[in-house]
């Protein structure tokens, strides 16, 4: 095995040729490549968080308990964290117009089940395929992105990327509250089917092929210990704060995650000697890249966490119902897609240190401002947090994608895409779980000592939010040691 067995490409003439300025047709083919992605990407993560608002109608369709229900989102969750690992092998072999109909189909398929399940067991399965498609697209995007676009343009590229990461998951609960309101919890899959079956088509007729597939190795026991592991941490950490009779303990399946992650990356660092690891972690040894990556962690740990405690507060608190809560979110993730162009855009010129320093500045303050929540805080002072702390969001995510994948070499964009993938998942899995966990406990003792259901409600969400903001400080400090990545066309460089 040479130590070229899984690089994207073998020679400089096999690799994708980036266009020349004058170049129109190349330039003309990549936007179809990367805005058809860009499209499909966006409506399978939109997919990922509708489920939040329609699970108590579930349970009542269903007459099942939420320990039941909450397996919609655990399960895709849960199945998202197992197959992006493995994507960064199958970037290496398949060809990009391949792998996006396998992607879009299972979703697709998925999308139908789900539309038609007859049970709740139906719908859950129906959710795992459309999560295994869901997982393959993202890393599909970035590591294209990175291939076809000249390291001066990335930034702007990246920002139209930061829309579907952060816009799609914000608007999710938005899309379903909106259904909820006027249609059958169904809708939300039959709505999304035709935008799903044109993706399909539009890819049929438009994708091409931008990159040489080779030959890669699947080292079996590296793809059983991630399921496993990212896999047992998700779980586990899904689990914490709903426990109860018949369920197992949080910290079983979360201490065997660790423990199995910890004999993953043992068996990657062994592997990799040879090219031959699931994911490659050589991608850390860019202190850009890993800097990057931590701070996107935090940041999807505290936006996951205010997307779903803002809706809970609302709803029980002020009394809003589902379809108020979306329509009062919406303008801080509308803002966040306005404005992810303008900010790659900035970022091409600027570098990442302006952007991201006063940013971080800014979600910071919005969460300390939020331990101050009270049963009376007005609606409006709601709104203006959300929509300063998307603003705060809009410009962190484009820059902090540009720069982490910008800073490793080109044949590590698929394991650097897939790593970035996993490290999302279980962050944003993590920050669901840590936020719902600490609410539910601090509410419960603050019922147990005569506090009413609304303010002990809201002394809850107050440590929540109290521990997302001192996380938050972390992310700050990190801030200042981001660089913008450097390297010529082929990417960062990383010492051996």
């Amino acid at each position: 095995m040479t130590t070229d067995t899984l690089n994207l490409y073998d020679t400089e003439a096999d690799a994708p040729a980036t266009p020349a300025p004058n170049d129109a047709r190349f330039a003309a083919r990549n936007r179809i490549v990367i805005n058809t992605l860009l499209v499909s990407t966006f409506v399978v993560m939109l997919n990922e968080t509708a489920m939040s608002v329609a699970l108590p109608p579930l349970m009542e369709a269903f007459n099942a308990p939420a320990t039941d229900v909450q397996w919609l989102t655990t399960a895709f969750l849960l199945v998202m964290a197992v197959v992006i690992p493995v994507t960064g092998f199958l970037l290496q072999v398949l060809n990009t117009r391949p792998i996006f109909l396998i992607a879009m189909t299972l979703f697709t398929i998925g999308t139908l089940i789900a539309a038609l399940a007859p049970n709740l067991g139906v719908l859950i399965a129906a959710r795992v395929v459309q999560a295994t498609g869901t997982a393959i697209m993202m890393p599909l995007l970035m590591t294209t992105v990175m291939t076809l676009v000249a390291p001066h343009e990335r930034g702007k590229t990246m920002g139209s990327i930061s829309i579907v990461m952060s816009v799609a998951p914000a608007i999710g609960p938005a899309f379903a509250g909106f259904v909820i309101a006027h249609l059958d919890w169904r809708w939300i899959f039959i709505l999304v089917l035709p935008i799903a079956l044109g993706a399909i088509a539009l890819g049929y007729r438009m994708m091409v092929n931008v990159t040489t597939p080779r030959p890669a190795p699947l080292d079996v026991g590296s793809v059983i210990l991630s399921a496993l592991g990212f896999g047992g941490i998700v779980y586990g950490l899904s689990g914490l704060g709903h426990e109860g009779a018949g369920t197992i303990p949080a910290w079983i399946p979360l201490a065997i995650g660790v423990v199995t992650m910890v004999a993953f990356v043992l068996r990657q660092l062994q592997l990799q000697r040879a090219d031959r690891a699931l994911l490659d972690l050589r991608t850390l040894r860019s202190k850009n890249y890993t800097i990057s990556m931590a701070m996107i962690a935090v940041l999807m740990m505290a936006m996951f966490g205010v997307i779903i405690l803002l809706p809970i507060y609302l709803v029980q608190v002020t009394g809003l119902d589902t379809l108020g809560t979306g329509l009062l979110l919406m303008p801080g993730a509308l803002l966040m897609g306005v404005l992810g162009p303008f900010v790659g855009r900035l970022y091409d010129r600027v570098g990442p240190s302006p952007l991201i320093i006063p940013a971080m500045v800014v979600v910071s303050a919005v969460l300390w401002s939020l331990t101050l929540l009270t049963a009376t805080t007005p609606w409006q002072a709601i709104l203006i947090g959300h929509i300063v702390i998307s603003l705060g969001f809009a410009f962190l995510f484009g820059p902090l994608f540009t720069t982490s994948l910008g800073s490793v070499p080109s044949n590590l964009y698929s394991h650097g895409s897939a790593l970035l993938g996993s490290v999302q998942q279980v962050a944003g899995a993590a920050g669901v779980a840590l936020f719902v966990s600490l609410m539910t406990v601090q509410s419960k003792a603050l019922t147990a000592g005569g506090a009413s259901s609304a303010e002990a409600l809201t002394g809850g969400l107050r440590v929540a939010f109290m521990v997302g903001a001192v996380i938050s400080l972390v992310a700050l400090a990190a801030s200042f040691f981001v660089r913008r990545a450097e390297g010529g066309p082929e990417g960062g460089h990383i010492g051996h």
